[in-house]
């Protein structure tokens, strides 16, 4: 785990605590969902990332910003929070900390982000997508909140990405290791034969 992904894991860690103790699953769920919708904003504007992790904006210019755009916005709570993340200077890993939040709320309902990777990146149908999902859950236990891609060097099939293992499904690799089966099949039959020879 990276420096940045510890801190902003303290940070949400922290957060959802808090949003626990003010009222329960719900409210950590709301506070998520706030936090969620804060970050989509930010993505969108450059320019707003930029002056968040400026070493070169002081504390008190940020703060008046802060106060300016957030307060009476969102809730008490994520306002509060935010105002602390600016005060202790890690404000720059804001989005890091809406990562890392929604990914500790999911353990929390039981639930773990699956990225999908086909070849145009598009939903595998509702069918497909059921059956898959209870195949994973039966293997790990938790519900999957499936994310598409596009991989265009794919040739067909799918690749799933549960947290950092790759369960490669594609025709690729099938393909790979079906002619690196017949390679191995083909050495042990060569060896076989000049065995048979030999003797």
């Amino acid at each position: 785990m990276t420096a940045t992904k510890e801190i902003a894991t303290v940070y949400a860690n922290a957060l959802l605590e808090l949003a626990v103790k003010e009222g329960g699953n719900s409210r950590a769920q709301e506070i998520g969902d706030e936090l969620s919708e804060l970050c989509e904003v930010i993505v969108g504007n450059k320019a707003f990332v930029s002056f968040l992790g400026s070493p070169a904006i002081d504390s008190t210019a940020r703060t008046a910003t802060i106060d300016r755009i957030l307060k009476g916005r969102v809730s008490e709570t994520l306002y509060r929070f935010v105002s602390v993340v600016n005060h202790k200077g890690r404000l720059g890993h804001l989005l890091e900390m809406g990562q890392s939040y929604d990914g500790l709320l999911q353990k929390l309902f039981g639930k773990t982000e699956v990225d999908v990777f086909t070849i145009d990146g598009k939903p595998m149908g509702d069918a497909s997508e059921t059956m898959m999902r209870e195949k994973l859950r039966a293997a790990i236990g938790k519900e999957a909140i499936f994310h598409y891609y596009a991989d265009k060097k794919m040739i067909g099939g799918i690749k799933l990405r549960i947290g950092d293992q790759l369960v490669d499904g594609s025709v690729a690799t099938r393909l790979r290791r079906l002619q690196e089966t017949i390679v191995e099949s083909g050495g042990a039959a060569v060896r076989a034969d000049s065995k048979r020879f030999i003797a």
